[in-house]
């Protein structure tokens, strides 16, 4: 039987999800559903002093309108808290509708409840809301002499300053060469395809249920649980299946509560789905961000000195920012560091996890500085980055649990046929165009949850197996590749393996962000099933009418269901004919992983990979054009080929998008944002879509979990934008320090 492990087996779910059999949180059938929809605040900042909801409780169709004068008081203030943690997971520390005071545009202030959804919209533009407008701050600019030091960001797991290594200040003061660069980043948004949604009904007066699009339907139950003073048991969420996420259902944002209340109050279950245009301003965002690097290096390129510092824009309640720091302090070797974060505090949602939430921007930076660095002393960017690697972690001295990054060098650079560039820019030509080449590292975190990590595996009479973990399928092919881990430990073909998640019924595992929710679902999934096949193989061993009776329980391996001698294969049995003969109609094990701490481990743990890119610039228009695009990466063990490919491939053309097309522009004076559409807000389209290739190198790594899996879901859009960038100063000779670049930016 050859390993699933690594195969490109297709979708399991892929069936269900072309003929329409998948069923999302805002397809469950209820009976005596009613729908709910949200009015937002039309100001971004003031007190609401009247509200009029008579108009809207007399049109058709509708049930209820509340809005903080009625609406039931939350149990517990909300405290922000990352879903990688496993636990409570709230979004914001703030919940809206308990007052009279906007903090930001857009802010629920009314719930309207009615029969259909129509009625329900229509209701809702038939209330009146009256505010004391406040004045304002949305943009960062606005605030720059507020700016403070936060103590911890992140939702508190990560200081707000990084640890200083030697003297930065004074090697810069000596250095050869030295560079002072600033990089501004514009607002994104996540945008998935299925806006958050949530159905909630009671059971009776406190058993709730939750349809809720989320990646960690445990997240989900212990946040709402928390907010309505229930205890955990009395809140199941049911997350089959999930449209995409990208950050936006990380964390858990009011409206999952706000359906609950609306659901209690009614009597009746209550459908709440965000609008396109709420998502903006519902879920979180990348936040407005500016980053200055300071580099000092010998003439011959090699680092003396990196400061990395960075100035963000969050809400009135949260010291939010990403982590634009860390990976780029340890990227390479460099004896003298200092980084901090700077906060302003504005008129916005809180901000949240967007993919690749810290290193998408702080690589940006940082392989945008390198580049520039390259081209200050004359060198290959890519010998540049070969001369500065990083053997060891140069923030703690710590080994990698394994790296790979030469070899993606290696591999990527064979792949584009870098070895042929002209390093002098904008000499290369082809016809209008001019065309030009670059590259960025890409390195990302190994995370890992804080709590223990469950699955279940039942092995059943006809040989079968059914394995279960609470997961949500949310588009990266997590069901797919857990059935492989499962058929690989149990040593089942994979047509005898089911893998089932989606539900809090089921064991406990942490949502899957931060691109750990392979390695932390594949290690529990991998501990039950080889517990489970364990247990069956000394039970056989210990029979006296097994051919197995006897044997040593180490020397028995099993191949398609069938345990038998390493050294005798022809002598053994079926788990089918075991369970069988001792009429066992199922046996089943619990496997828990308890993650070891990246902060606690004697090994550094980091993804790395190398991107490369070509571009073309119209010499007049200024029109950008993405040609080529190689990406090699290194993320430890590949459960799915496939299935990573496709997660490699949707981060590097979200890459594309953060270098050349997305941006939320504010309106200061309205506080929303300009934008807050599919067609204003810019994506890659397939028109954009350029050659895109892909591969893998796979290092060995016995340190972050059982499997040695570091996951794939962030590290694609690592890096891209910075090699996008790098080689339109390679096509046009001007280097353009913000994201996106338009083509206003290269006239």
């Amino acid at each position: 039987m050859s390993p699933a492990i690594g195969a490109m087996l297709d979708r399991v779910d892929g069936r269900a999800k072309v003929t329409g059999g998948a069923r999302y949180s805002a397809e469950v059938n209820l009976p005596g559903l009613a729908h709910a929809v949200l009015l937002g605040a039309k100001v971004p900042s003031g007190r609401i002093i009247g509200i009029d909801c008579r108009e809207a409780m007399v049109a058709d169709g509708v049930i209820a309108v509340l809005t903080h004068l009625d609406l039931p008081r939350i149990a517990a203030q909300p405290k922000l808290f990352p879903s990688l943690a496993g636990l409570i997971a709230h979004g914001e520390s703030f919940f809206p509708m308990q007052d009279d005071v906007v903090h930001h545009a857009g802010q629920p202030v009314a719930i309207v409840v009615a029969d259909t959804l129509e009625r329900a919209e229509h209701g809702a533009t038939l209330v009146r809301v009256n505010y004391a407008e406040t004045p304002a701050l949305t943009l960062l600019d606005a605030g720059r002499d507020q700016a403070y030091e936060p103590e911890k960001i992140f939702g508190g797991l990560v200081p707000g300053r990084n640890p200083t290594r030697g003297d930065p200040e004074a090697a810069l003061r000596d250095a050869e060469v030295a560079l002072d660069l600033t990089y501004r980043f514009e607002v994104n948004h996540q945008n998935p395809l299925e806006p958050s949604t949530t159905t909630a009904v009671w059971d009776d007066v406190d058993r709730l249920t939750l349809y809720d699009s989320t990646q960690g339907p445990t997240a989900t139950q212990l946040s709402a649980a928390e907010l309505l003073g229930l205890p955990p048991t009395n809140v199941r969420a049911v997350s089959h299946y999930v449209g995409g996420s990208f950050g936006s259902k990380a964390l858990i944002w009011p409206h999952v509560t706000l359906t609950a209340f609306a659901a209690r109050v009614v009597g009746r279950p209550v459908r709440l789905a965000l609008s396109r245009e709420q998502m903006f301003h519902s879920c979180g965002h990348r936040e407005e961000q500016e980053q200055r690097i300071r580099i000092g290096a010998g003439r011959d390129g090699r680092l003396t000195a990196l400061t990395h510092d960075k100035i963000g824009l969050t809400s009135h309640f949260d010291d939010w920012a990403e982590t634009s720091l860390e990976s780029a302090a340890i990227t390479y070797a460099c004896p003298n560091y200092a980084g901090g974060y700077r906060l302003v505090r504005g008129n916005i949602i809180t901000p949240t996890f967007t993919r690749g939430p810290g290193e998408a921007t702080g690589m940006f930076a940082l392989e945008s500085a390198m580049d520039e660095l390259a081209y200050a002393v004359g060198a290959d960017p890519l010998e540049l980055r070969l001369r500065n690697h990083a053997d060891t972690d140069p923030e703690t001295g710590k080994p990698w649990s394994s790296k790979g990054l030469k070899e993606c060098y290696q591999r990527g650079a064979e792949l584009f046929g870098w070895a042929d560039r002209d390093l002098r820019p904008g000499i290369r030509r082809d016809g209008q165009w001019l065309v030009g080449t670059g590259m960025a590292t890409a390195a990302y975190p190994v995370a890992a949850p804080i709590s223990p990590q469950r699955a279940r595996a039942r092995m059943y009479g006809d040989g079968s197996a059914v394995v279960e973990a609470g997961i949500s399928e949310f588009g990266t092919g997590a069901l797919t590749a857990m059935t492989q881990v499962a058929a690989d430990a149990l040593g089942l073909p994979v047509d005898r393996v089911r893998f089932v998640g989606g539900t809090t019924d089921l064991p406990n595992i942490a949502a899957a962000v931060g691109s750990a929710g392979a390695g932390a679902t594949s290690s529990a999934v991998h501990l039950a099933c080889t517990q489970l096949r364990d247990q069956l193989i000394r039970h056989a061993v210990s029979d006296q009418r097994s051919p197995l009776h006897g044997a040593d329980p180490a020397d028995v391996v099993v191949r398609d269901g069938r345990m038998c001698r390493r050294d005798r294969p022809e002598t053994g049995e079926t788990y089918h004919e075991l369970l069988d003969r001792n009429h066992m109609p199922d046996v089943e094990a619990l496997g828990t992983w308890m993650p070891v701490s990246p902060m606690t481990s004697d090994h550094a743990m980091h993804t790395f990979g190398a991107q490369f890119a070509e571009v073309a610039v119209d010499a007049d228009l200024g029109r950008i054009e993405v040609r080529r695009l190689v990406g090699v990466f290194a993320p430890g063990r590949v459960l799915n080929r496939r299935t990573a490919h496709s997660q490699l491939m949707g981060g590097m053309l979200w890459g594309l998008g953060q270098a050349l097309l997305e941006a939320t522009r504010m309106d200061p004076h309205t506080g929303r944002y300009a934008n807050e559409n599919l067609a204003d807000y810019l994506i890659a389209t397939n028109a954009d879509v350029p050659d895109v290739v892909i591969d893998m190198i796979e290092v060995p790594d016995a340190v972050v979990n059982p499997l040695g899996v570091k996951g794939v879901g962030e590290i694609g859009i690592v890096g891209t934008s910075a090699a996008i960038a790098n080689a339109i100063h390679h096509a046009t000779g001007r280097r353009v320090r913000k994201l996106p670049i338009l083509l206003e930016d290269l006239l």
